[in-house]
């Protein structure tokens, strides 16, 4: 249950597979991250042209990520409806056509949405390198990004066999009580996925405590690694103003103060300083905006506690 003041939002089952992806359409970015843009559906085929419609494409430029996009409903069989769609997806990417036809999506998207043109421009990407990018980032092996409400132990098991990375997210709905047309929706923080078999993947780390997506500030002030009054720095130009700077400061729980406001998350943080400087940008990744008086970014300090051998 969620509770803002005397007004009650309690858990309800999405109203369709259909309403669900809408929401992940309006919200890609708290999902795919702040360096991507979200492609609609289009048809491809498998190399007997066998036809497959995926939820979406999901192209991070950032980091040179590229996603097949299904969003799916807890209660639908991983056996006789996930896992046999998702196969066709996975056939049919690999197919030169599919990345024609993606590639020529993103550069439509491109040259029409001002918003997706930004992500390009904040990369130092030209109009004339966007083709490129984008056919570069396709040439790797695509990330089965699956939004649903939530996971089964099915569904992990399921996503572990894949020779293909695959993400998890849990994606909850809301509605007021007794008005039930008013409706919140419930994303993860900071991207963190219910499974992430890339993740898991990776090598192990020397703190085996702790994974990437679970490391606080909290956990950077425990370990010494940030100090209590410690000023951080981050500097952010809007596409059509002038660079502002902005200084955040350590608080004792952890938390980051800036411009008045306490924030236990990096990205919250670094949002509000850049929407402050004129930005309409709707997320960031406070992880590597924010930096310290040796330059060094919260994402390097966050990798030096993973890589800490704990004594026990």
């Amino acid at each position: 249950m969620l509770i803002f003041k005397d007004t009650k939002f309690i858990k309800a089952p999405f109203d369709s597979e259909a309403e669900l992806e809408q929401v992940i359409v309006n919200n890609y970015e708290y999902l795919f991250g702040p360096t991507s843009f979200y492609l609609p559906k289009a048809k491809i085929k498998t190399s007997d042209g066998v036809g497959t419609i995926p939820d979406g494409f999901a192209i991070d430029i950032g980091q040179k990520k590229w996603y097949l996009v299904e969003a799916e409903l807890i209660h639908h069989s991983v056996w006789s409806h996930i896992a046999p769609q998702v196969t066709k997806q996975i056939l049919a990417s690999q197919q030169v056509i599919t990345k024609r036809i993606i590639i020529e999506l993103a550069v439509q998207q491109y040259q029409t949405d001002n918003y997706t043109k930004e992500k390009f421009e904040d990369l130092n990407i030209a109009a004339i390198n966007v083709r490129q990018v984008v056919g570069d980032i396709l040439e790797t092996d695509p990330i089965i990004g699956v939004p649903i409400d939530g996971v089964t132990n099915d569904l992990r098991d399921w996503a572990r066999t894949l020779k293909y990375k695959v993400k998890l997210w849990v994606v909850s709905k809301f509605v007021e009580l007794n008005k039930p047309e008013n409706i919140v929706f419930e994303f993860p923080e900071e991207f963190k996925p219910e499974l992430d078999t890339e993740e898991e993947s990776k090598p192990q780390k020397a703190n085996t405590g702790i994974n990437q997506y679970d490391v606080q500030l909290t956990d950077l002030v425990n370990s010494n690694l940030l100090v209590i009054g410690e000023k951080l720095s981050m500097t952010y130009k809007p596409r059509n103003g002038l660079a502002k700077r902005y200084e955040a400061v350590v608080s004792e729980d952890g938390s980051l103060e800036l411009l008045g406001q306490q924030f236990s998350s990096p990205s919250y943080a670094a949002l509000v300083g850049i929407q402050d400087a004129g930005s309409d940008r709707k997320t960031v990744n406070g992880w590597i905006s924010w930096k310290n008086s040796q330059n060094r970014t919260l994402a390097d300090i966050r990798e030096q506690l993973l890589n800490t051998t704990v004594m026990r």
